[in-house]
C-alpha cells in the first residue's frame, strides 16, 4: 500500500510514524495509509510557509486566481473519485461526499474571483493637504486546524481565502481523515503556487497542532472543532498575539409552530438532525414543537425515521453512513442514556444495528418528554440524536430556542410571516432558517455563529477578507 507522505516546501516528506485510515463503513477496508509528523517536521513546514510568505504576498492577484481557479477545475473534474474517497473514509452517504467536493470546487473559484476584487479606500483627511489610504494586507503565516466531519470542503474554505489574500498556509488535517486532505493538497501541489505557500503536516492534534499553536511564525490561526479545544487555542493565540479564528458546537433549534405545514416540518427535521450521521455543527438537535401539533409531529416523525436507510456509505439507497468512528459512537451511546436517565422518553431508535460489514452503525434517536434543562439538550452529542420539547406559544418557543449556550443555526417552520419574520429578527444564532432545515448553507455567504459557537471574523462568502487581511491606514502629506 502506498504512503502518502507530508507535502512542506514543494517536497513530498515521510512522516516520523505511520497511520492507518480506517472505513467507519467497513473496518478491514483500510483506505490508506498516512505520514504522522512530529515537532520537528511541523516547525519546519512553519519555516517554508514564512519564507515563502514575502514574496507571495507581492505576488499578482491573476497569478493567485489562476492557481485557485485550477484548484477548482480539477476538484470538479474528479468530484466523483475524491468524493468516493470522502465517503469511504468519513462514512457519509456517497451523494454527500460528491456534493461536498462540489461545494469545495465553488469554493476555490469564488475566491479565484475574489483575488481581483480586494479593494482600498481613499479618504479625505481633517488636516489640510495630507491624503489617506487605507488598505488590505495578508496577515502572514496562517496555520489551518480541520475537523473529520466535512473533511474537504472546511479545508477549502479555509485555504482558499488565505491564499488568495496572499497568505501562507500550514494545513493539520483531522486524524481521521488525512484521505481527502491529502488528495486537495496533492492538487494543490501542481497549481502553480510557489513552494511553501502550502505545506501540509498530518498528525497528531497534540503534536502537530499544538506546535502550530506556540510558533510565534504562526500569525494567525483558524481552528474548526470542540469547545473544549477552541478554549485552548483561543489561549495560546492570546498569549502571543496572534490573530484566531474559532467555530466549535451548536445546539442548534427548529421550532415547529402549530400553524406549520406539517410534510415541511418533519422534512425539515429528518434532514436537520439525522442527515450525515447528525455528525453537523449545524444539526437541529432540539425541536421545539407547538403543542397542538406535537403528536401528529412526533408520529410522523417515527414514521420517516423507520423509513431512513441506516447502512455502507457506498451502498445505493443509503441515508444515513455509520458513525466515524467507536469513540463518537460511545458519546452518542452515552447521551442517549443519559436522556433515558433524565427522563426522557425514546420514541424510537439509539440502537446499535449490524449490516453486511462491520462499522459503527446507529439507528437515529429521537426523545420525547424533554425539556430544555436536561443535559440532552444543553449539550452538543454530535450524532443522529434529537430531542423534542413541547412548547405552548410562540413567546414560549422563541425563549427556549434563545436558551442555550451557543449560537450557530436556528430555524423555524411556520406559515406565519409574522411569527417568520419576528424569529428571523430575535432568534440568537448566526444563521437562520425559514421552512428548512438548520444544515445546509451556500457557499458565497458568511457562515458563523454567537456566543459559545463561534469567535473571530466570519468564514466563507467576501466576510472571509476580515480575517485573512490586516488593515493598514497610510497618510501622504502632498
Amino acid at each position: 500500500m502506498a504512503l502518502h507522505r507530508n507535502f512542506i516546501n514543494g517536497e513530498w516528506l515521510e512522516g516520523k510514524s505511520v497511520r492507518e485510515n480506517i472505513n467507519p463503513s467497513d473496518m478491514s477496508d483500510i483506505v490508506g495509509e498516512y505520514a504522522q509528523a512530529d515537532k520537528a517536521q511541523t516547525e519546519a513546514a512553519i519555516a517554508a510557509a514564512k519564507a515563502a510568505q514575502p514574496a507571495w504576498a507581492a505576488s499578482t492577484p491573476q497569478q493567485r486566481a489562476d492557481a485557485l481557479e485550477f484548484i477548482g477545475t480539477e476538484l470538479l473534474a474528479r468530484k466523483d473519485e475524491i468524493g468516493r474517497l470522502l465517503a469511504r473514509e468519513e462514512g457519509k452517504p456517497l451523494s454527500n461526499g460528491i456534493a461536498e467536493t462540489t461545494r469545495a470546487a465553488q469554493i476555490f473559484k469564488f475566491f479565484a474571483q475574489e483575488t481581483l476584487r480586494t479593494e482600498g479606500v481613499a479618504v479625505a483627511s481633517v488636516r489640510p493637504g495630507v491624503d489617506i489610504l487605507v488598505t488590505r494586507e495578508p496577515v502572514g503565516v496562517v496555520g489551518l486546524i480541520c475537523p473529520w466531519n466535512f473533511p474537504i470542503a472546511i479545508p477549502a474554505w479555509k485555504m482558499a481565502p488565505a491564499i488568495a489574500f496572499g497568505n501562507t498556509v500550514v494545513f493539520k488535517p483531522a486524524d481521521l481523515v488525512p484521505g481527502s486532505a491529502w488528495a486537495l493538497a496533492e492538487i494543490v501541489s501542481r497549481s502553480g503556487l510557489p513552494k511553501g505557500v502550502l505545506n501540509l503536516v498530518m498528525g497528531r492534534g497534540s503534536v502537530v497542532g499544538q506546535t502550530m499553536l506556540e510558533s510565534r511564525d504562526v500569525n494567525a490561526i483558524s481552528f474548526t472543532g470542540s469547545v473544549e479545544t477552541g478554549a485552548r487555542v483561543a489561549m495560546a493565540c492570546a498569549t502571543r498575539g496572534a490573530k484566531y479564528q474559532l467555530e466549535m458546537g451548536g445546539k442548534n433549534p427548529l421550532v415547529v409552530l402549530d400553524d406549520a405545514n406539517l410534510d415541511i416540518a418533519v422534512n425539515c427535521a429528518l434532514d436537520g438532525a439525522f442527515y450525515q450521521t447528525g455528525q453537523r455543527c449545524t444539526a437541529s438537535s432540539r425541536l421545539v414543537v407547538g403543542y397542538k401539533i406535537h403528536d401528529a409531529f412526533v408520529e410522523r416523525m417515527v414514521e420517516g425515521m423507520k423509513k431512513l436507510k441506516v447502512d455502507h456509505a457506498l451502498k445505493d439507497g443509503t441515508v444515513i453512513g455509520p458513525v466515524v468512528d467507536e469513540a463518537q459512537m460511545a458519546q452518542d451511546e452515552k447521551y442517549i442514556q443519559i436522556a433515558r436517565d433524565e427522563g426522557g422518553e425514546l420514541a424510537w431508535g439509539g440502537e446499535r444495528l449490524n449490516r453486511d460489514t462491520k462499522g459503527n452503525y446507529l439507528s437515529p434517536a429521537l426523545f420525547i418528554g424533554t425539556n430544555n434543562n436536561q443535559r440532552i439538550n444543553r449539550e452538543e452529542v454530535f450524532g443522529p440524536v434529537a430531542s423534542v420539547i413541547k412548547v405552548e406559544s410562540y413567546d414560549e418557543a422563541l425563549a427556549v430556542a434563545n436558551d442555550t449556550s451557543f449560537g450557530l443555526s436556528s430555524g423555524i417552520v411556520t406559515t406565519s410571516l409574522k411569527y417568520a419574520t419576528d424569529f428571523r429578527k430575535k432568534s440568537a444564532a448566526g444563521m437562520v432558517m425559514v421552512n428548512l432545515p438548520t444544515a445546509g448553507v451556500d457557499y458565497h455567504v458568511p457562515f458563523g455563529g454567537r456566543k459559545g459557537s463561534s469567535y473571530g471574523a466570519r468564514e466563507q462568502g467576501r466576510h472571509a477578507v476580515e480575517f485573512y487581511t490586516s488593515v493598514k491606514t497610510a497618510y501622504t502629506l502632498a
